[in-house]
């Protein structure tokens, strides 16, 4: 298998660091798939916390236009992109360990939605082991004013001003009417990323973390979402940071939000643990 034309960052860590955390298990693979716009610096701040626990990091974040536009129009070219991603496990060789995802916003959830999808129908990939998944500032649904604050944002301030008002403006009717208007028509041809996996989630463990604050993906949004996988019998948690701005969490609260994030891994990979002495168990009988 070849992952060829996306940009990605691979990081292994020191033997000694994954012995130490890991004790003779293998050490997780923590796939981070970054906001729209995300800068790999920015990005690497996150993976930090999973390379200081021994783990092996990649780091990827999709083009704006494929995310803005491409999936706007129910274009699914994320698709290939998720598949390509899935495919760097094998080029590796750390199919065999445990995977671990770390999403961010709905740029990175779109992309999430299309490996949830893979990982449910391409027996290729069903021997990948996936233990969890932790996501930030996401997903929303049916948010015009937040998906335009977001391309603002991402649009940074040194576009002309003239430029920035078409943009926003041919983004806005685009959005309003296949996002809202149309969807009721269109939805079972090309779902949005929200109600694709709420109707089919994935079932290893998640941690939620979000904020009341966040002027982009409306907090009940994220809410409704938990709560509906509970009701379907995925392992779920949730934290609201409150007052943090969108994908701002790490830097208003880094200790907390590290500590979050460790352990939730940590307990993940404990769970993973217990199925394997099970299994163990089964098969000697």
């Amino acid at each position: 298998m070849a992952a060829e034309e996306i940009d990605y960052n691979i990081v292994f860590p020191d033997a000694g660091i994954s012995e130490r955390h890991w004790q003779g298990t293998k050490e997780p693979v923590v796939i981070l798939l970054g906001w729209a716009g995300c800068k790999d610096k920015h990005l690497s701040k996150y993976s930090s916390i999973y390379n200081e626990q021994g783990c092996v990091t990649i780091r990827y974040t999709a083009p704006l236009k494929t995310v803005f536009i491409s999936e706007s129009f129910g274009y699914k070219e994320l698709r290939s992109t998720a598949l390509k991603l899935l495919e760097i496990l094998f080029d590796y060789e750390v199919e065999n360990s445990p995977i671990f995802f770390h999403v961010f916003s709905n740029g990175g959830f779109m992309l999430y939605r299309y490996i949830v999808e893979l990982l449910h129908n391409d027996k290729q990939f069903s021997s990948l082991y996936l233990i969890g998944a932790v996501v930030d500032s996401a997903p929303g649904s049916g948010n015009v004013r937040g998906a335009l604050r977001a391309l603002t944002a991402t649009l940074g301030p040194k576009i002309s001003p003239v430029l920035r008002y078409v943009l926003l403006a041919l983004f806005a009717v685009t959005v309003f009417l296949l996002r809202v208007v149309l969807y009721p028509l269109t939805k079972y041809v090309h779902k949005n990323h929200y109600d694709a996996v709420q109707d089919s989630p994935p079932a290893w463990p998640h941690l939620y973390l979000y904020s009341k604050a966040d002027q982009v993906i409306r907090h009940k949004d994220v809410e409704l979402f938990v709560e509906s996988l509970k009701l379907k019998g995925v392992p779920v948690d949730s934290f609201d940071f409150e007052s943090s701005p969108h994908v701002g969490h790490f830097r208003d609260f880094p200790e907390r939000y590290a500590l979050k994030c460790r352990n939730f891994l940590v307990s993940c990979m404990k769970d993973l643990e217990g199925t394997e002495i099970k299994r163990r168990r089964v098969q000697s009988q």
